[in-house]
């Protein structure tokens, strides 16, 4: 055991300054965890945000006016009056996402009690602002009506009355979840391409047939490999939460950080015996690439960060119960968003480690396989 300890500790070291000797995946990995993830967090955001509205207001009363002032920024541009024959063409032209069409005799009808009909045309090219958009407006329209009626000494309200509670972000600040988001991306991706890189780097430099004459076995190699790229990892990530996230985004965290660094490697682990695994099959690096990317952009896709996974297929769910990004997914919002404990997600923990066994497994049986080949 003292052996095969000495043994991945000399060739995780072997790693590490092989990693450091390559100055442009070092870069990369930097970039990956600063710059990255800042931009990630806030250039991409699902929010409405100064968007432009118009508004054909053909009651000219003082509700339609109070409706007027009330779409502000940072939600809204100042709106613009128009013509309702202009409609068409401005929404043709897509000039502006949201047009507010007040029907004649908008205010005498609220007060007369006859629920009248305002017409909200949405540019649904662009869905998600379309949605978040659509809903803003409706809210502040009848919130509108409902003071103004107050005003009026009239106590008109809905029969039902909903009392929205937004828990764990209660602003609905975007770059919260995409600071989160864009760290787990980038932890999947640089663990599968540092991995596989190492991999390939071996083949292609033709060290690899040194290795084979030394004292060591293939689950050295591998272990070797597997320990020191999840360190660089683990390091940059964690550095990447407290600096970049916690510090310069000023994103909340609500869990133990100890608790997702012992996640993280367990995830890390899974994640680097599948990048040893698509190392084995590629012969190259663009062959590397090639298979890489698709296997990244399902895991991503499909964890449950990007699309809610009860909105996927129920056949597509249960197959994502055998990926290890879905359940480091729910782990990670679980503590570092909601606060949970090792009490509640130690399951996925679990599924994770058995997962990253199996990898494992696959890997070496290709890996001594490669290897066999090499000889």
């Amino acid at each position: 055991m003292v052996r095969w300890l000495s043994n991945v500790f000399r060739l995780g070291v072997k790693e590490l300054a092989s990693l450091a000797s390559d100055m442009v995946l070092a870069f990369f990995v930097v970039y990956s965890f600063s710059f990255s993830i800042y931009s990630e967090a806030t250039g991409i955001t699902t929010d409405v945000t100064d968007a432009p509205i118009a508004i054909v207001d053909s009651d000219h009363s003082a509700l339609s006016t109070r409706i007027f002032d009330a779409l502000l920024q940072p939600y809204f541009r100042r709106p613009v009056l128009i013509d309702r024959s202009a409609v068409d063409p401005l929404m043709d032209e897509g000039r502006y996402p949201f047009i507010l069409d007040i029907p004649p005799h908008f205010e005498a009808d609220v007060l007369r009690g006859r629920d009248p009909a305002v017409q909200l045309n949405i540019d649904a090219t662009a869905m998600t602002q379309a949605a978040v958009g659509g809903g803003y407006v409706s809210s502040i329209m009848q919130q509108e009506t409902t003071n103004y009626l107050h005003s009026r000494g009239i106590e008109r309200q809905l029969p039902v009355q909903s009392v929205e509670r937004a828990l764990f972000n209660p602003n609905l600040e975007g770059v919260w979840y995409n600071a989160i988001d864009a760290l787990m991306q980038n932890l999947t991706m640089l663990t599968i391409l540092l991995v596989g890189a190492a991999v390939i780097r071996e083949r292609e430099r033709g060290t690899i047939e040194h290795l084979l004459v030394m004292p060591v076995r293939a689950h050295e190699i591998a272990a070797g490999k597997i320990w020191a790229n999840a360190l660089v990892v683990i390091v940059f990530g964690t550095l990447s939460l407290v600096i970049v996230i916690e510090n310069i985004l000023h994103v909340p965290i609500e869990g133990s950080i100890p608790l997702f660094v012992a996640g993280m490697a367990i995830y890390l682990y899974a994640i680097a015996s599948l990048g040893i695994l698509l190392g084995t099959v590629a012969n190259t690096m663009p062959q590397f690439a090639l298979l890489a990317m698709p296997v990244f952009l399902t895991l991503n896709m499909l964890s449950g960060g990007p699309s809610p996974l009860e909105a996927m297929p129920e056949p597509l769910q249960v197959a994502m119960q055998i990926s290890p990004a879905m359940h480091f997914t729910k782990f990670t919002q679980a503590v570092l968003c909601r606060g949970a404990g090792f009490e509640l997600v130690w399951p996925h923990l679990v599924v994770l480690f058995g997962l990253g066994a199996i990898f494992l497994a696959l890997a070496l049986a290709r890996f001594r396989s490669m290897l066999a080949r090499v000889q």
